[in-house]
């Protein structure tokens, strides 16, 4: 009778399994986010015209502290190994948790200058996107008082994308918030109130380059799919570690998929978008993408890395080395060049990126955290570095010539102190943060083998410094035009944002350890 009763429970259907409800705890930052940026589109479609500027700035201010105060709440409970949500596509750990703190500090402050409308009389964007460059309208809407306010849903879809992007725990996850955070990006870059042909001509040149390398990085998550049966970075993990297929469809993936990750990093040689997409497009809108795309691209980058192909570290390492020295000496090399101030801090940036390559090439527990320190470390010193360059202007909007800055030091000494602090910031000076930054990546590196590595690396910082040392030396010790730029009075809003990133670049570069001890809090959850 038991035998019986046995085969019969064998040979019954078994009893379906209730699929558990993601937890939303989790992810509240995110929900919040791209749930005002839904607000913030209605509205752009109900409210009038007058009412739109401080009702965006509201809520977009708003739903940061929203965020920020539920990421707060969440992080003193969040379980140290991390938990997967909706159904396991996003993974919350806690270099998930701190990317989303960098990004949510460092959009407030690119808010804030998104924001400004005393700067430009009427906002750095255009009154109606419209209309047609050269126009009699055209020149008229430079005096208007009126902005383009669709910006600010705008940088709300964007910080949603890089906030998802950063956390996606399978590739399919990855590839669409790599489109959230892009296409709001590509607009964004085209609303220039002042030279409008340059702006958009940025945006065209941002759009086509960032659909390549959208087009590679989706050739590569099929080619990994066709490799792993999966999408899922642990599935991929677990395929690349020991499968008797063949290793072609994985390489071949892997390479694609790198090199689309590597543009939005805007890492060396994959940079070319990225000197005439900073100098066209608003000054604010460069410092959103600068600081917040960098720390989304990385997030990913370091998530791939040393979640999905950590196995194959040994295939994949020699190459990022290179590209890591050819990132280094394109941005210090071809920074010494530039007549420009936005495109030398473009090619800083290409520098940059390659010193955060070499963090996150040390697939240790170390690399890990140094990156995301330097990360945290850049994106104050980037945005502060813009606000500033927002500020010297002449009749036709911003100054941005080298030769405009000759002697700022005798027209504002301050804004003159001030910048020099950011450049030597920038340079890896030590008590700013740029030094504590660079000296725990190069110590991951070193630990983990990569001595010759850290050499090119001190090489190139040197001669980076230089480019900076230079405007230095030109705003302190030249002659002022007598027709030269004037230095803009900030408002409050432009006052805030670089005051915050001064004083976090300081505060890092003198006490890093509470930042230091949080990046260094945990590692990536593989599920």
């Amino acid at each position: 009778m038991s035998s019986v009763l046995l085969l019969a429970q064998e040979q019954a259907p078994a009893a379906p399994v209730r699929a558990e409800a993601p937890p939303v705890t989790a992810i509240w930052p995110i929900l919040i986010v791209l749930g005002a940026a839904c607000l913030s589109v209605l509205f752009e479609a109900l409210l009038p015209k007058d009412l739109r500027w401080s009702f965006q700035v509201a809520l977009t201010l708003l739903t940061i502290a929203a965020a920020g105060v539920k990421l707060i709440t969440y992080v003193s409970d969040a379980p140290a190994a991390g938990e997967t949500a909706m159904f396991g596509t996003l993974a919350v750990d806690r270099p998930a948790l701190f990317l989303w703190g960098t990004l949510l500090a460092l959009s407030l402050g690119a808010v804030l200058l998104i924001a400004d409308r005393s700067v430009e009389p009427g906002g750095s964007f255009v009154a109606t996107a419209a209309i047609r460059p050269g126009t009699v309208q055209d020149r008229a809407q430079v005096a208007s008082t009126g902005m383009q306010t669709e910006v600010f849903p705008l940088t709300l879809f964007a910080l949603g994308g890089m906030m998802t992007f950063c956390a996606a725990n399978d590739l399919l996850t990855m590839f669409v918030a790599l489109e959230v955070l892009s296409l709001p990006l590509y607009l964004m870059c085209g609303l220039a109130r002042r030279r409008r042909l340059l702006s958009q001509e940025a945006a065209v040149k941002y759009f086509l380059l960032g659909a390549f390398a959208s087009a590679f990085f989706l050739y590569g998550v099929a080619l990994l799919y066709g490799y792993a049966g999966s999408v899922r970075l642990a599935d991929i993990a677990e395929a690349a570690a020991g499968s008797d297929r063949s290793d072609t469809l994985l390489f071949a993936g892997m390479g694609l998929l790198v090199v689309g990750l590597l543009f939005k990093a805007a890492v060396g040689p994959f940079h070319t978008w990225t000197p005439d997409v900073y100098q066209g497009a608003p000054t604010p809108v460069t410092a959103f993408m600068a600081a917040c795309t960098k720390v989304a691209a990385f997030g990913g980058i370091l998530r791939v890395l040393q979640v999905a192909l950590e196995s194959t570290q040994w295939e994949w390492r020699g190459v990022l080395w290179g590209v890591a020295i050819v990132s280094m000496v394109i941005g210090a090399v071809l920074g010494l060049t530039q007549t420009d101030v936005k495109r030398m801090i473009a090619y800083s940036s290409v520098a940059h990126a390659g010193f955060l390559l070499i963090g996150s090439i040390a697939v240790t527990d170390k690399g890990l955290s140094s990156t995301l320190f330097y990360l945290l470390t850049y994106g104050f010193t980037t945005i502060a570095t813009f606000g500033v360059i927002s500020l010297v202007r002449d009749s036709s909007g911003e100054a941005t010539h080298l030769s405009q800055w000759a002697g700022l030091a005798k027209r504002s000494p301050l804004l003159a102190g001030v910048f020099t602090f950011l450049l030597l910031a920038l340079a890896g000076i030590p008590l700013t943060s740029g030094f504590v930054g660079k000296f725990v990546v190069f110590e991951a590196a070193l630990s983990d083998g990569m001595g010759p590595l850290v050499v090119v690396a001190l090489v190139a910082s040197a001669v980076a410094a230089f480019f900076y040392l230079r405007v230095i030396v030109l705003m302190y010790f030249s002659e002022p035009a007598a027709d030269g730029p004037t230095v803009t009075v900030p408002g409050a809003f432009t006052t805030a944002a670089i005051t915050l990133g001064v004083i976090i670049t300081l505060l890092l570069g003198i006490a890093p350890a509470f930042a230091l001890d949080w990046a260094s809090s945990g590692v990536f959850a593989i599920r």
